[in-house]
């Protein structure tokens, strides 16, 4: 089995302070870690989270300091790492990652949020757009494809606490949601919904302010997607609310892969 995670950290060298980050390697000790928002620099951090023990380590840090910035954690090497998607105005700002192992590409990515004001809606718009055109010209190329991250969306009501008072937010807007529906037009599969399609409460995100996370007030904005010629390998799809250090908690997907095959 491949145990696969992904977590927003809203700042590794934070969650590092606060102990959860290398908790997290040690505990759930994940073949693949995805994660988004390190909002450093790998020359910013010590070793211990540079070069953990039996991981390997890539990063794509955003140029603006203390912004975005996707990293990858990895038992074994990739055949081969990309950084970005070739697009500039992305790249810059650090949000994605492609890691090929052969049987699948592994994907972190850390999707644009469209900001209160929805200025930056467009912009992530244009990324949506874009990531899933590469993920589609990599499919047409025969390639089985897992992407994860902070898709920054929502898609359906059950994905959050209150659906009603936040029609017209950044994250549950209808152009951000129908984007996702494209998604799974193409028969890309939400591995946390094929297993639980019904599951209320479930969130991965919720606002610093107001308790919400005690409450239970939150979104399910953290994703593990597949394409469908992986459908029969995913075994399991899960949440870890009880996995604290960001206001994020990790999502993870469990693949039935030997690593031994190669």
């Amino acid at each position: 089995m491949l145990r696969l995670y992904s977590w927003n950290v809203n700042g590794l060298r934070a969650v590092h302070r606060k102990g959860a980050f290398l908790e997290l390697l040690e505990q759930a000790r994940p073949d693949i870690l995805g994660i988004q928002e390190i909002k450093c620099r790998p020359d910013q951090l010590p070793d211990e989270l540079i070069s953990p023990p039996g991981y390997h380590t890539y990063w794509a840090p955003a140029e603006r300091p203390g912004y975005s910035g996707v990293a990858l954690y990895s038992r074994r090497e990739p055949d081969s790492i990309h950084l970005g998607l070739g697009v500039d105005e992305y790249d810059r700002e650090g949000r994605t990652i492609v890691a090929d192992y052969g049987d699948f590409l592994f994907i972190t990515a850390y999707f644009p949020n469209g900001s209160r004001d929805h200025t930056r809606v467009p912009f992530k718009m244009r990324y949506n757009a874009d990531f899933l055109t590469y993920i589609e010209y990599q499919r047409m190329q025969g390639r089985s494809i897992v992407f994860c991250g902070d898709v920054n969306t929502a898609h359906r009501e059950i994905d959050l606490a209150r659906p009603r008072q936040n029609q017209n937010t950044t994250g549950f807007l209808p152009i951000e949601r129908e984007w996702l529906d494209r998604v799974v037009e193409h028969s890309y599969l939400d591995t946390y919904r094929m297993h639980y399609p019904d599951q209320a409460g479930a969130y991965t995100w919720w606002s610093q302010i107001g308790s919400a996370r005690i409450k239970n007030i939150g979104w399910r904005i953290d994703y593990f997607f597949v394409s469908p010629n992986l459908t029969s390998r995913v075994l399991d799809a899960a949440i870890h609310p009880d996995v604290t250090g960001s206001d994020h908690c990790p999502v993870s997907l469990t693949l039935d892969f030997d690593w031994n095959d190669g």
